[in-house]
Formats: C-alpha cells, sequence, structure tokens
C-alpha cells in the first residue's frame, strides 16, 4: 500500500486557506449588500411603509396597484424604447470602431483607442452635466453646430420639449458607453487568427464583406455578452436621466427605475413599501429580458 506524501495534506490545507481567504471578502461583501438588500426587498414589497414610521403589513395590495397604475406602465414603455434602441447603437458603434482600429493601420490608432475609452473614465454625473451644456438652448453645442448650416433653432431647448427629450437622451447613453465595448471588441478581434484575414484579402473579399462573414460570427459570443450587459444595464440604469430631465417634461423620459427612485427617496412622496413592489417587477422583466436574449441569441461554439 502506498502512503500520501506528508507534503501534499499540508498542501491541500494550505489551498484550502487561500481559496477561503480570497473569496471570503468578496461573498460576505455580495451577500451584506446584494443577497440580503434584494431579499428584504421582498418583505417590504409587502409593507406599506415610508422607510421611517411603524410599517403596515398589506400582503399583495401592493402588487395589485401596481397593474392599475399608468404611471409604471407610461415609464416601461419608454424603458422598451431605450432597450431597443440604444443597445442597438452601441454595439453597432463600438463594433465598427473596433474593426476598422484593428484592420486598418492609422498612424493615430493609439491616440484614437485612448479617445474612445475616455468616455468611461467620466463618471456619469461628468457626463449628464456634459450633455446639459450641449443640448442648452441659449448657449449650447448643438444649436451653435446646426446654425453653421443655416439652420436657426430659436433657443430651442432639446431637454425641455417631450418630443425631442427622450430621442436626445439617447445619445449620451450610447455616447458613454461605447468606448468600453470598443476595447472589449479590439481584444475579442485580437485573437482572431490573422492568416483568415490574409486569405480573405487574397481572395478578393471587400472590407464589409470580411466583417459580416469572418468577424462577426467569430467573436460571435463575445458579442452576444456585450448585448446582455447593454440592455439589462439600459433596463435598470436611469442615472443620466434623473440628472438631465428627472423624467421630465412631463414625465415624457420617465423610466421604471427612476420612478422606483422618487417613490422611495423623492421630495413629494416616500413610499418605500411600494417602491419596492415595482423594484420586484423589473427584477422579473430583467431576468425576463436576460432569457430572451439566451433563446433568441444561443451561445455557440466557434473554432478559428
Amino acid at each position: 500500500m502506498s502512503r500520501k506524501p506528508h507534503g501534499s495534506g499540508k498542501a491541500a490545507k494550505q489551498k484550502a486557506v487561500f481559496l477561503i481567504v480570497a473569496i471570503a471578502p468578496s461573498l460576505l461583501g455580495y451577500v451584506l449588500f446584494t443577497l440580503y438588500p434584494n431579499i428584504m426587498s421582498v418583505y417590504y414589497s409587502l409593507l406599506e411603509w415610508d422607510g421611517l414610521t411603524d410599517a403596515k403589513f398589506v400582503g399583495l395590495d401592493n402588487y395589485a396597484y401596481l397593474f392599475k397604475d399608468h404611471f409604471v406602465w407610461r415609464a416601461l414603455y419608454h424603458n422598451l424604447i431605450y432597450i431597443v434602441v440604444v443597445p442597438v447603437l452601441t454595439v453597432l458603434i463600438s463594433l465598427l470602431l473596433a474593426y476598422l482600429l484593428n484592420n486598418k493601420s492609422y498612424r493615430e490608432n493609439a491616440f484614437y483607442k485612448v479617445v474612445y475609452f475616455f468616455t468611461n473614465v467620466l463618471s456619469t454625473v461628468v457626463v449628464a452635466l456634459l450633455w446639459s451644456f450641449i443640448f442648452d438652448g441659449t448657449f449650447g453645442l448643438l444649436n451653435g453646430f446646426l446654425e453653421l448650416f443655416g439652420l436657426d433653432m430659436n433657443d430651442f431647448y432639446w431637454l425641455g420639449d417631450s418630443r425631442t427629450a427622450i430621442w436626445a437622451l439617447v445619445i449620451p447613453m450610447v455616447w458613454g458607453g461605447v468606448g468600453l465595448y470598443v476595447v472589449i471588441f479590439i481584444n475579442a478581434i485580437s485573437a482572431i487568427p490573422k492568416s483568415l484575414y490574409e486569405a480573405a484579402h487574397l481572395e478578393g473579399a471587400r472590407p464589409m464583406t470580411i466583417l459580416f462573414r469572418i468577424t462577426i460570427p467569430l467573436i460571435r459570443n463575445v458579442i452576444r455578452v456585450c448585448v446582455v450587459f447593454v440592455v439589462l444595464g439600459t433596463l435598470k440604469g436611469f442615472e443620466v436621466i434623473m440628472i438631465l430631465t428627472n423624467g421630465g417634461p412631463e414625465g415624457s423620459t420617465d423610466v421604471a427605475g427612476l420612478y422606483m427612485f422618487n417613490l422611495a427617496f423623492g421630495k413629494e412622496a416616500h413610499s418605500y413599501g411600494y417602491a419596492s413592489a415595482v423594484g420586484m417587477l423589473l427584477f422579473v422583466i430583467l431576468v425576463g429580458a436576460k432569457l430572451i436574449i439566451d433563446k433568441a441569441y444561443p451561445e455557440k461554439e466557434v473554432e478559428f
């Protein structure tokens, strides 16, 4: 019979201690700041509570009112617009820029990579404030640019009109997200063997043919993950909207996350219980969106 070396047991203990020390802080943080608050939100959604005074248990009343609240459905309609437009523009622009930076030998490539990623270095507040000046009616950059082409906008404020505000907000959302995905796509495209591109060039393939027949199929799984991140981030995010319009004018840019935030912490009302019910609805929609993406865009094995 062979005996286990004495050192193997010691090595196993050291490995176990290392894993505990490495994982425990992250796991503890996840339990305290993510899992526990989410579980408590389920409980809070069953209460009539302003977050300060004594809570009253109301069961499913918050959920019953939820389906009759037209403000919720208006906010979800705006969410639907954003999760259709923002992810498509963000992924397409990022993919095109990454492809050009990888396959075109521009002397300024290194500079462009820094410029595109610069938007991700800026905080959400800075991005929102920057675009608030651009959209300003009196001294905004956008109106000044249009005047160069003979279009006098008469101090038109893009975020102050319900017809243009919802579409104007798409621009900072896309602008603020493109940089990260450009970097991700550049790394993914860099992993594709150069021999495939060389063979395509010898066959006389055009750049767009190479993009859609070689590049996109080979980084399909990376694109899929990016689409999931952009869709879920757009669906639950509201910071840019809160800073630029706070859901206005007349609720034309309100989204579910912002509506929930204003219910819980707004100036007019503090309905923490009902806000938690809205949060549970948003959670179900997020899970449903993830399942729909997985079904419509399944992960596939890719071989170079």
